[in-house]
C-alpha cells in the first residue's frame, strides 16, 4: 500500500529528528556551547548549516506539508552528514522520488580506456561526460571533428559546438539539423538528472541567447538515448564519409559514454586510413 502524504510527512519528521540527535556539534563544524539537555544538533543549528530559516526548518520536523526544493534537501543532506542511501531515502520521504545522479568530477580517464580508444584506429571514437563535454578521444575522432586537444573546456562540449560552431555544419551540410535536434535531446534528457543546477543552466541560459534554433527547440522537451545509427560526413580533405555510430556506459565509470563511429564502407575506411597517414607524415 502506497504511504499517505501524512505518513509520510511523519516519516520526514522523525527521520530528520533522529539524524539531528546523532550529531555533536564538532562533528558539524560547530563549537560544544556547553551541556545540552539533549544530545545532537539543536534545530537553529541544523537551519543555520542548511542556510534555511529556523521556523521553515521547524515547520518540516513539526510534518507540515511545505514546499521542499532539490537544492534545500541537498543542504540538508550536506548538513545532517546524510550519505547516499541516506540521502535517497530524504528525497523519497520529501518529494516521493529520487535524487538525481551526483555529478562526478573527471580529471582524466583511465588509461586502459584511453587505449580502447586508440586501438579503433580509423573509427574516430571519443568518449563523453554527463554533461556531453569529450573529455578522451583518439587521433581519428580529433582529425574529423577537430583538434580536441586545442579546444577550449566550453569548445569541447559537444551540444555547445554543435550549436555555435561552422566547422560543425560544414561537416555535416544539410544533416546538421537531425543531428542538433538529437544532440539537443541527449541533452535535454540529461539535464533531468541535475534540474536548476548552475552549470547546466548557464549553458541553457546562453545558448539561448546565442542560437535561435536552440531557443525555438528547448521548450518542446523532445528527450532521447542512444546514438544516432548512420551519419554522413563532409570532410575537407577526405570528401564524403559514412559511418555507423555505436555508444556505451563505461563499465567501471557509469557516468561516462564511448562513442565509436564505425566506417559504414569500405571507401570510408580508406579514407580515414589516408587521413591518419597524412598527419602521420605531417607530425
Amino acid at each position: 500500500m502506497k504511504m499517505s502524504d501524512k505518513e509520510r510527512l511523519r516519516e520526514l519528521a522523525q527521520f530528520l529528528k533522529t539524524r539531528r540527535a546523532r550529531l555533536s556539534p564538532e562533528q558539524a563544524g560547530l563549537p560544544a556551547g556547553g551541556r545540552r539537555r539533549t544530545p545532537g544538533l539543536r534545530r537553529g543549528e541544523v537551519a543555520q548549516l542548511a542556510g534555511v530559516s529556523v521556523d521553515w526548518y521547524t515547520w518540516m520536523e513539526q510534518a507540515r506539508d511545505i514546499g521542499i526544493s532539490a537544492q534545500v534537501l541537498d543542504s540538508l543532506s550536506r548538513a545532517l552528514r546524510l550519505d547516499e542511501p541516506e540521502r535517497r531515502h530524504l528525497y523519497l520521504l520529501a518529494l516521493g522520488q529520487l535524487p538525481g545522479r551526483r555529478e562526478t568530477g573527471i580529471p582524466g580517464v583511465d588509461p586502459a580506456l584511453q587505449r580502447f580508444l586508440d586501438l579503433q584506429g580509423a573509427s574516430p571514437a571519443y568518449v563523453t561526460d554527463q554533461r556531453l563535454n569529450v573529455v578522451a578521444w583518439n587521433r581519428a575522432a580529433s582529425l574529423l571533428y577537430g583538434p580536441y586537444e586545442e579546444l577550449s573546456d566550453r569548445e569541447r562540449n559537444s551540444l555547445w559546438r554543435t550549436f555555435t560552431s561552422p566547422a560543425v555544419k560544414a561537416l555535416l551540410r544539410g544533416k546538421w539539423e537531425a543531428h542538433a535536434r538529437h544532440r539537443l535531446a541527449v541533452f535535454r534528457a540529461g539535464y533531468a538528472n541535475y534540474p536548476g543546477d548552475p552549470w547546466w543552466v548557464a549553458l541553457i541560459e546562453e545558448l539561448t541567447r546565442i542560437s535561435p534554433e536552440f531557443a525555438a527547440w528547448w521548450p518542446r522537451h523532445d528527450v532521447l538515448a542512444g546514438p544516432e545509427g548512420k551519419k554522413i560526413n563532409h570532410h575537407a580533405a577526405a570528401g564524403r564519409l559514412a559511418f555507423v555510430q555505436i555508444s556505451f556506459l563505461v563499465s567501471d565509470a557509469a557516468h561516462l559514454t564511448a562513442t565509436v563511429n564505425l566506417p559504414d564502407d569500405e571507401e570510408t575506411a580508406d579514407r580515414m586510413r589516408g587521413l591518419l597517414e597524412a598527419d602521420g607524415e605531417a607530425r
